[in-house]
């Protein structure tokens, strides 16, 4: 192989990575904000409730809030906070905003904070991408995609799901 050879095929090579960062980064940027690999997981026939997780960093200077959501999918989204209370999950809502400190990344993630997607249409299916525009104060609306991932997917691990039964609580505060 001679040298233009070579340095052609390296070229080629570096601009297929190049172009297919994006699809697997899948991640949204708009001034101060940066939503990192949103996601959900499959639902079942019949179930009414979806859910949206995702990293939002705010690299600006001044607090930025999550107010609210919606998607053509859902009759509505709200955001929620799970945490484990007496061996039992709890599912709070979050009144007010989920506040984005400058300079710092909140992640909606399972067991933690998160947006649900209530009285869905139809349900979501592995393989699919849910629109959802994210409403904030501080910051324009940004429009992005949930990628519904299987529920043993590479994001259910790294986030340490645990499908070992336990009860859930649900309250609206």
């Amino acid at each position: 192989m001679n040298r233009l050879t070579t340095l052609t095929a390296g070229l080629l090579f570096a601009s297929s990575a190049l172009t297919a960062t994006p699809a697997l980064a899948h991640d949204y940027t708009q001034g101060d904000l940066k939503i990192d690999h949103p996601w959900s997981r499959p639902t079942p026939p019949g179930t009414p409730f979806g859910v949206g997780y995702m990293r939002i960093s705010n690299t600006g200077g001044s607090a930025i809030v999550l107010v609210g959501a919606r998607t053509p999918r859902a009759e509505s989204v709200s955001i929620h906070e799970s945490s484990m209370q007496e061996g039992i999950m709890r599912m709070v809502r979050v009144n007010g905003g989920l506040a984005i400190p400058a300079g710092e990344t909140v992640e909606l993630k399972p067991n933690s904070f998160h947006l649900m997607l209530e009285q869905l249409m139809s349900p979501l299916r592995e393989g699919e991408s849910v629109p959802l525009t994210l409403s904030f104060e501080g910051a324009p609306d940004i429009e992005v995609a949930l990628k519904v991932e299987p529920l043993d997917g590479p994001m259910m691990k790294s986030q340490g799901m645990n499908h070992s039964g336990g009860g859930m609580n649900h309250s609206e505060n």
